[in-house]
């Protein structure tokens, strides 16, 4: 395997950092990963991931994105300084961030994309994704799969376990103070105002509903690249039993090439079931790529 370093600009000028594990006989297949909150792009699962698609003839591109870490500085394509990391997190930025990605992986000669995210990291790849849709993007062509890692409920997440903050970050935002942090008890990781509003009221990002009956999950269900989601069943971010909420997935998601299912005593970072877990991830794309 050949890693190299990488510096990406995303398509509004922000750099990236990451790196690519390389096939020595070279592909032209390549699998790219977005972190969740606070992550970053040397998560020993991703190691894992890559290490296992290597021997499948499938390069990986981790990266960075601008939601990596806590609280952080980037530069916009201007110089600017400004805040980023996952207490400021911006949805609707990710897809510059993915697309600068995809870009630079079809410049590098790559053809086929498959798109892996983990947490907060697969509300991104579904929001990018489904807006490539959109746009009829040439992007959508090249790709072939979506591999979502613990997918979650995101607004109604953040509504639950911060809803006795949720006033207070109202009223920071009316008052103009949409830059501070709330860093109580209740959320697993600092979050500006502005950030938690953006959560709970953002219908773009509101298509992974689990339990809601009514729903018919428009979004996932317009997409007919092959669909895997995996969770944990130890501490994982679940509104119901993973059982159930694997058999509400099936019953819900209507994809001829899905994939759903959890791995047992995994939590939600996976934690020392990574080999299996990138077993099961070899598994689906040997079968659909």
């Amino acid at each position: 395997m050949i890693q190299e370093i990488i510096k990406v600009k995303a398509t509004d000028g922000v750099s990236l950092d990451g790196f690519i594990n390389k096939c020595e006989a070279g592909t032209k297949k390549v699998l790219i990963q977005i972190h969740g909150m606070t992550g970053n792009c040397y998560k020993n699962r991703e190691k894992v991931i890559c290490q296992k698609l290597i021997n499948m003839n499938i390069d990986s591109i981790c990266f960075n994105n601008r939601g990596s870490e806590v609280v952080k500085f980037i530069k916009d394509q201007n110089g600017e300084k400004r805040l980023a990391g996952s207490a400021y997190e911006e949805i609707s930025e990710s897809y510059y961030d993915v697309c600068g990605m995809i870009q630079f992986a079809l410049d590098r000669g790559y053809e086929e994309i498959y798109i892996q995210g983990h947490s907060l990291g697969c509300t991104k790849a579904v929001y990018v994704y489904n807006r490539l849709l959109q746009e009829k993007s040439p992007y959508v062509k090249n790709i072939k799969a979506l591999i979502l890692l613990s997918l979650v409920d995101l607004p109604k997440v953040i509504e639950k376990i911060g809803k006795d903050k949720i006033p207070y970050a109202k009223q920071l935002v009316e008052e103009g103070n949409e830059d501070t942090i709330i860093n109580e008890k209740g959320f697993s990781y600092p979050l500006s105002a502005k950030t938690i509003l953006r959560y709970i009221n953002g219908k773009d990002i509101d298509f992974a509903r689990f339990g809601c009956e009514e729903d018919d999950f428009e979004v996932l269900n317009s997409f007919e690249i092959p669909l895997f989601f995996r969770w944990g069943n130890v501490d994982e971010i679940l509104s119901m039993e993973v059982n159930e909420q694997v058999d509400f997935v099936k019953r819900k998601i209507h994809n001829n090439n899905l994939d759903v299912g959890f791995i047992d005593g995994a939590n939600h970072s996976y934690l020392n079931k990574e080999e299996q877990l990138a077993n099961e991830v070899a598994a689906f794309l040997v079968k659909n790529c």
